[in-house]
């Protein structure tokens, strides 16, 4: 069945259950404000603290937007754009577009305007949704815009050049649309994170969004009685196919705009949270505040909290065994997966395997998965070659990119661009990106097994290995180091603790700094490049 059929089913069956929670931190305690509907009310953002709807209310606000986007011409397989932060609004605008037999194309609300033109133009996009936030953004590019584009604004004060999206979806129907919608029928655009270039568009359709509902609910045994805290930016496949587990099971979600330990342990406690997704860099957070006492576990209602699953890069297995030494009763997991993929879950660890911590486990539900080498023939268990999968999540195409797509896609599998290895289990233990693997010497330096090893020490918070250029070498490996709030650590201290390393994998320069990384909590390895080769090739003119 389509994705918007769970959404019609949990209208009927749990209409008047709370189905969305939205949550600012940064709103005053006394500012708080509970809406059931708000269709006809325009909200600012320093209004409230506290918005909810309902599962009925929900499907009546995206049938309202699938026909005001119908009475507008839009026709079935259009494009539709959101750009918007993380709101109540968002969901109900997706499966709106959605209902209406378009296509939704969620947009990072990080990209430049450049790239918002970019994405809006390589997706065929007709209409675009956007928030107060991208006012001066939207503005730089106006006049490339075609003209046609119906640009919808959800916020106040609207300005000229754009529609009232709360007044024209006001006056539209909220009976559902009589629109087909099929299994088949593309329902999705989403692009990937950008970081060779510009964006790639991904195109997905209902099976596969279908598939990553059903299958986030299996892995993660979600039932109806769960509430899922969701942090990560929606128009990411991680956050979404995550939230697809409550769509699937008709559970309460909260949608939390912040990421600071005390604001997810106080949405954790107040709303009665049970499963929580997390990057690796606010699950370091949240154990410093524990370790310096910035926070206590006993100040909040914590019992109910169940899971705590990570995913978006590898997982350092230091941080695990420290998170169960604070909550020994949490069942965990790690989700490993692509935007190609449907987002998180084609390969995963598994409740019940936590002794295989570093792993990021077993084909998930649905999947299959192989370790190949560079001539495509599978590699024996214990060798390192290219991960692999395939499934009913994975993408149709590259939209409009035939030859990007013949790379990727190969009879079925989805080459992932990850190096990987499978141990006598069949557990998969990822080894470090294709492209971020580092020459030095004649030997494969594995950037990740370094970084897991650096994790070890107690005084390091975050640890980034890349490669610079060596004349002798070929390239070497150098680690930033982001070291601890309050502790201090010198160059031979990390050297003296690489000491257990093998000779060739030890970093060979050592920066302290701030380990950057993108919305989704991976390193941003591109951008660490940028800005430490340019300085490294300058120190080496500099020492010649």
């Amino acid at each position: 069945m389509p994705i918007t059929d769970l959404l019609e089913r949990n209208s009927k069956l749990y209409g008047d259950e709370v189905a969305l929670v939205e949550i600012n931190p940064e709103i005053k305690e006394e500012q708080r404000v509970t809406w059931r509907e708000y269709e006809l009310i325009q909200p600012t953002s320093t209004a409230y603290y506290r918005r909810q709807i309902t599962w009925s209310v929900f499907d009546e606000k995206a049938n309202r937007v699938a026909n005001m986007l119908i009475e507008r011409g839009i026709k079935k397989g259009q494009k539709c754009a959101i750009l918007l932060m993380n709101c109540l609004e968002w969901l109900p605008i997706y499966f709106g577009i959605l209902k209406s037999g378009a296509i939704a194309v969620p947009l990072n609300f990080r990209f430049d305007a450049e790239e918002i033109d970019y994405c809006l133009g390589s997706s065929d996009s007709d209409v675009l949704f956007y928030g107060p936030e991208f006012i001066g953004r939207i503005e730089d590019i106006a006049q490339k815009i075609k003209k046609e584009t119906l640009l919808f604004f959800v916020g106040d004060q609207c300005p000229s050049y754009a529609e009232d999206y709360y007044r024209q979806v006001s006056n539209s129907s909220s009976v559902a649309p009589r629109v087909l919608i099929e299994d088949k029928d593309d329902a999705a655009i989403y692009f990937s994170s950008g970081t060779t270039g510009f964006p790639k568009a991904i195109l997905h359709i209902h099976t596969a969004l279908m598939q990553s509902a059903k299958m986030e609910a299996i892995h993660h045994e979600t039932t109806h009685e769960d509430n899922f805290l969701c942090i990560p930016p929606l128009y990411h496949t991680g956050a979404k196919m995550h939230w697809f587990g409550s769509l699937y099971t008709g559970s309460r979600a909260v949608l939390l705009k912040g990421n600071s330990p005390e604001s997810i342990f106080r949405a954790v406690s107040e709303e009665r949270c049970t499963i929580v997704w997390l990057l690796v860099p606010w699950a370091q957070d949240i154990l410093a505040a524990l370790d310096s006492g910035k926070i206590k576990i006993e100040d909040y209602h914590l019992k109910q909290w169940r899971l705590m699953h990570i995913g978006a890069q590898p997982i350092p297995p230091s941080l695990i065994k420290r998170w169960l030494k604070y909550f020994p009763h949490h069942k965990y997991d790690t989700n490993y997966g692509l935007s190609e993929s449907t987002g998180p879950g084609c390969v995963h660890l598994g409740l019940e395997n936590v002794e295989k911590v570093g792993a990021i486990g077993i084909p998930g539900y649905g999947w299959k998965t192989k370790i190949v080498d560079e001539d495509g023939k599978e590699v024996n268990k214990g060798e390192i070659g290219e991960l692999c999968v395939k499934g009913p999540g994975v993408m149709v195409e590259y939209y409009k990119n035939p030859e990007a797509t013949a790379e990727i896609l190969k009879n079925g599998w989805l080459f992932t661009g990850d190096m990987a290895r499978q141990d006598e289990d069949g557990f998969i233990f990822l080894v470090d990106r294709k492209k971020d693997v580092i020459i030095s010497g004649g030997e494969n330096l594995y950037p990740v097994q370094i970084e897991s090893f650096l994790m070890k020490n107690d005084k390091i918070h975050d640890a980034a290995v890349i490669g610079l250029q060596d004349d002798r070498l070929g390239e070497i490996a150098a680690a930033i180091i982001q070291v601890k709030e309050g502790m201090t650590l010198t160059e031979d201290d990390v050297d003296r603790f690489c000491m257990d390393l093998p000779r060739y994998k030890r970093p060979r320069k050592i920066i302290f700094a701030n380990v950057l990384r993108n919305p989704t909590g991976k390193i941003d390895k591109p951008k660490l490049r940028e800005i430490y080769c340019g300085e490294h090739l300058v120190e080496r003119q500099n020492q010649s």
